[in-house]
This record gives C-alpha cells, sequence and structure tokens, in this order.
C-alpha cells in the first residue's frame, strides 16, 4: 500500500511503527458553528481511509481532537450572551449528528483541548526549559521559530520566504515576527487556567501536539487534515512536538485537495458558504459523503447543485442493484447451479480492482468506479437470470456490500420507506395478476402512481422504482 506523503512529496510504501498497527492523529472542528462542506472532504476522506486500513487487517487507533477554546469559541459566546462551555457543548453535539448522518464512524479518542491543559502546560514547561519557548510580562509563552532549524520543511518553503510575509500583531510583545503563541496571557472576562505563567489558555496549535503524544506516543504513523493546515498549523505542530520530544512526530503527513463552491472558493461574502446541515436538508448526507470520495483525495474538488443531483442519481443506481439482489434472495432457490462459479470469478475480480486503486495512494475515484463496474455485472449476470440460486445471490450482495461498507456507502436499509397499506396493495396486485384479473391489476397499479410509488414487473418479482 502506497501513500503520498507530503513531507517528501512522494508516494511511500506504508511501512507502520508496530506491525499491522496503525496510529493516526486528524485534526478536528473548532466547536463554534456547524461543520462546512469544506470541513466534511477531511471529515469523509480520512474515516474512509481508517476504514480500508481496517478491511486490509491493521488494527488502527484514530485520534480526532475537538478544539473547544479558541478565540472564534469565545466571540460566538459573548454574542449569544453564554459561555464557551455551553458554545463548545453545543456544536460538539451537533458535529455529533452531521458526522453519523455522513456515516462517519466515531473515532477511537475524541480528546478536547480543556481536558488536556496540564499536559499542555506540561509541554510548553519542556519547551522553555530546552530553550525553545519563551514569556513575556504579559503572560503570553512563543515558540522561538528560529531555533529550529528545520522549520518550513513541511510547507517546503524556507524560514526566510516565511519571515517575508510575518507580522506583529498589536498586543503582541514577541522576539521576531514567526514565533508562534504557545500559552495565551488571560485577557478580561475570558476563561483562563492557572499556569506558571499567570492565568491563561492555550494556544491553537499546541494542543494537538500534546493530545498526539498523549493518546499516540511521540512518534505517530499519521498526520492527517485539510490542505489548508499544512501552514502554519501543521508546520508549527511539527517543531514544537520534534523540539520537546527529539524525535520525528509523523512518519507520514496526508492532506486533501481544496472544494470549491460553483468552481470559486467558498466565502461568505460571496453568499456561496454552505454547512453540511443546509445541504443534506435538501439533498440528504449520502450524497455528501460520495461526493467527497468521488475525486482522487489530494485533488480539488467542486460544490454545485447540479453535481450533488448527479451524486444522489448515481447511489440511486447503486442502491437499485443492492435492492434488487435484496429482492432475489428472497426468493431464488437454494442449490447452486452449473456457471455459476465462473460468474463469481468474475465479481472476484472487481474485488482485486478495488483493492488495486485504494492501495494507489487511496484512489477512491477508482474505487467506486470499481463498484459501479460490480454492479453492471451483477446485473448482467445475477439479477437478469431466470432463476439464480440463492447462494449466487448472496455471494454477490456479500461482496457488494462489503466494498461499499468500506467507503461508508449504501448505508441506508431502505431506499424508501414503504408504507404497510403499499405493501398490501403490491400484494393484492399480484394475486390479481396471477388470477388473470387483469382490470384489478390495473386499478391497483392506477392508484399507486397517483400516490407517486412506480412499480415495476420483473421476473423475480414486483419492485418499487
Amino acid at each position: 500500500m502506497k501513500i503520498y506523503n507530503t513531507m517528501t512529496r512522494q508516494k511511500e510504501e506504508l511501512q507502520t511503527i508496530t506491525p499491522n498497527e496503525v496510529k493516526i492523529y486528524a485534526c478536528g472542528p473548532t466547536v463554534y458553528n456547524f461543520i462546512h462542506i469544506g470541513n466534511a472532504r477531511p471529515i469523509c476522506v480520512f474515516d474512509t481511509f481508517r476504514r480500508y486500513l481496517e478491511y486490509r487487517g491493521y488494527k488502527v487507533t484514530f485520534v480526532q481532537n475537538f478544539t473547544d477554546i479558541d478565540d472564534k469559541i469565545i466571540k460566538r459566546a459573548n454574542e449569544e450572551n453564554s459561555d464557551y462551555l455551553t458554545v463548545s457543548e453545543k456544536y460538539i453535539a451537533e458535529y455529533k449528528k452531521d458526522a453519523k448522518g455522513l456515516n462517519v464512524r466515531e473515532a477511537s479518542v475524541h480528546p478536547r483541548a480543556t481536558e488536556n491543559v496540564q499536559q499542555i502546560i506540561d509541554m510548553v514547561k519542556t519547551l522553555e526549559e530546552k530553550g525553545y519557548a519563551y514569556s513575556t510580562s504579559y503572560g503570553d509563552v512563543y515558540f522561538r521559530t528560529n531555533r529550529f532549524k528545520e522549520y518550513g520543511k513541511l510547507s517546503h518553503q524556507p524560514l526566510e520566504d516565511l519571515e517575508a510575509g510575518a507580522r506583529i500583531q498589536i498586543g503582541e510583545t514577541k522576539e521576531d515576527p514567526m514565533d508562534f503563541a504557545l500559552w495565551k496571557g488571560a485577557k478580561p472576562d475570558e476563561p483562563s487556567w492557572d499556569s506558571p505563567w499567570g492565568k491563561g489558555r492555550p494556544g491553537w496549535h499546541i494542543e494537538c501536539s500534546t493530545m498526539a503524544k498523549r493518546y499516540l506516543g511521540e512518534t505517530i504513523d499519521i498526520h492527517c487534515g485539510g490542505q489548508d493546515l499544512i501552514f502554519p498549523h501543521h508546520e508549527n505542530e511539527i517543531a514544537q512536538s520534534e523540539c520537546c520530544n527529539g524525535v520525528p512526530f509523523a512518519h507520514y503527513w496526508m492532506h486533501n485537495g481544496y472544494i470549491n463552491v460553483d468552481n470559486k472558493k467558498m466565502s461568505k461574502s460571496l453568499n456561496n458558504f454552505f454547512t453540511v446541515r443546509d445541504v443534506a436538508e435538501k439533498y440528504g448526507y449520502e450524497p455528501i459523503r460520495y461526493l467527497m470520495l468521488s475525486s482522487q483525495y489530494r485533488s480539488p474538488i467542486n460544490y454545485s447543485v447540479d453535481i450533488i443531483e448527479q451524486c444522489k442519481s448515481a447511489l440511486e443506481r447503486l442502491y437499485n442493484c443492492r435492492d434488487d439482489l435484496k429482492l432475489l434472495m428472497d426468493n431464488a432457490p437454494s442449490g447452486e447451479k452449473d456457471g455459476e462459479d465462473k460468474i463469481k470469478e468474475m465479481l472476484l475480480k472487481h474485488k482485486e480492482d478495488f483493492i488495486t486503486a485504494m492501495d494507489d495512494d487511496f484512489n477512491t475515484a477508482d474505487g467506486i468506479t470499481s463498484l459501479f463496474e460490480l454492479a453492471r455485472d451483477i446485473n448482467a449476470n445475477v439479477c437478469v437470470k431466470t432463476s439464480p440460486s440463492k447462494e449466487l445471490c448472496k455471494f454477490a450482495y456479500d461482496l457488494y456490500m462489503e466494498i461499499a461498507d468500506v467507503l461508508g456507502l449504501l448505508y441506508t436499509e431502505k431506499k424508501d420507506s414503504v408504507e404497510d397499506d403499499v405493501q398490501v396493495l403490491i400484494e393484492q396486485r399480484n394475486a390479481a395478476r396471477k388470477n388473470k384479473d387483469w382490470a384489478l391489476a390495473d386499478k391497483i397499479r392506477d392508484e399507486l402512481k397517483a400516490r407517486g410509488i412506480t412499480i415495476k414487473d420483473t421476473p423475480n418479482g414486483t419492485v418499487i422504482v
């Protein structure tokens, strides 16, 4: 299995610290608002990556944090005449609701910054003792960027180029414009914790370094997140972690590409800012997940109404195959038949293609193509057969759902909820057709159509389309 390492700018064979185990840290949301569709990409992509690693036999420890104390959270609390804890709890709950809708599995650990304040203080103290950090009279503690000679190695920018765009903000007393905050001295009416430098709160970058170390160790296998986090967030994580611990922070760095809206950068000022909740209310959650996996994860993708509609239609085709197979299994006779072994061999070829695609830098786009090609061959060689065996139907269904589950797709039990009386009408119509009472059969069909329900008669029974 090869993955692209942002650090080395090339695909590398995955070799984990402990054989058959993978330790992953994924940067989670700052919980001050609903997640937007840009947030949904790393959430869905790296959930699928985790699923695939587990599918391939790895034991995965997946840590995703919640930043539950931050300037944006404090600002939102002030706007709502509330407090940071109420705001963060509210939006963690909303995140979990959206994540469940997107079929994202819970992380092995979901640590919060405020639960790790003492560990953060300990790390900052170590950096200060080693000369990599300094405090100011305002109770702030900064990291001395120029002391870390490899600063810029992830973003592949020399320090002098980064320094050119650096500025010291009003109220900051840094030695160098490139230095960044590890600890922020308390301001009036802001939440704070006791520390050796007085009351204050953690900086943004230090929390991830601390939690990765606490829950995964000083060196981890994979650190992942959005492309926008490469600089400065991940660059700063590397600097403070490696200076504190004296060992490499992560062996592999994975970053997903940007998402645009109607080929433009998503922005509230352009009125093209959409939350996951907004889109899900109109189109459902699953088309969003499908969109996020429809391109190779490092490539940019575009969101538009037309594209999300296309995703919805693509899922309908996949669901049709699944539902047809389920109907076949319910009605097919037991006992394998001649030639079905060859059909099984043909279907298994798509599983091989799926693994090949996913092993090549986690190419979910080609992985989805393999699922569609499997659906095509199932439709042509199983669903159209006059009477496939129950064993063949089950083999095809299990294989189909195995691949879909790795992608986190087809997780809705029924495509449409069929009311009991509708099912009764279908059964009455089937009885009428059996008795050659065509007038009654047509009458029931028209009644169903008037209710917006279209049915289709197949060799293996009546299905709703």
